[in-house]
């Protein structure tokens, strides 16, 4: 996985903040080009971190996802890691261990708490 900073992160904090949203919408909100959103948002989509969604295939339409929000949470390891798509893909991947991280199960959708 390969970012292009600050834009993708500015596309994918505006997504979390404010919901699913168009380029078009993301352009202006991020100050970023309009061509530009339009490129990497494909990209983002075969990361796994934004989803398109509407009722039409081309609606344009995108919400951010689990992977997506797990993202930011550990946006300040992305320069200091080897595989940051391990790192967002759960705590256990990385350090091989049970601990629990609720951040990172929150951010990924995870919900590990039992019924009693």
């Amino acid at each position: 996985m390969r970012l292009r900073q600050p834009t993708d992160f500015l596309i994918l904090e505006e997504l979390e903040d404010k919901g699913r949203n168009v380029a078009t919408n993301l352009a202006s909100h991020t100050g970023k080009s309009r061509k530009n959103i339009n490129t990497r948002l494909p990209v983002l989509e075969d990361y796994g971190l934004v989803q398109k969604i509407g009722p039409a295939e081309r609606s344009g339409l995108y919400e951010i996802t689990s992977e997506g929000k797990a993202t930011l949470l550990y946006r300040d390891q992305y320069d200091q890691v080897d595989n940051f798509e391990e790192l967002i893909e759960g705590p256990d991947t990385v350090t091989g261990d049970d601990a629990d991280n609720p951040q990172a199960s929150f951010a990924l959708g995870e919900d590990k708490t039992e019924d009693t």
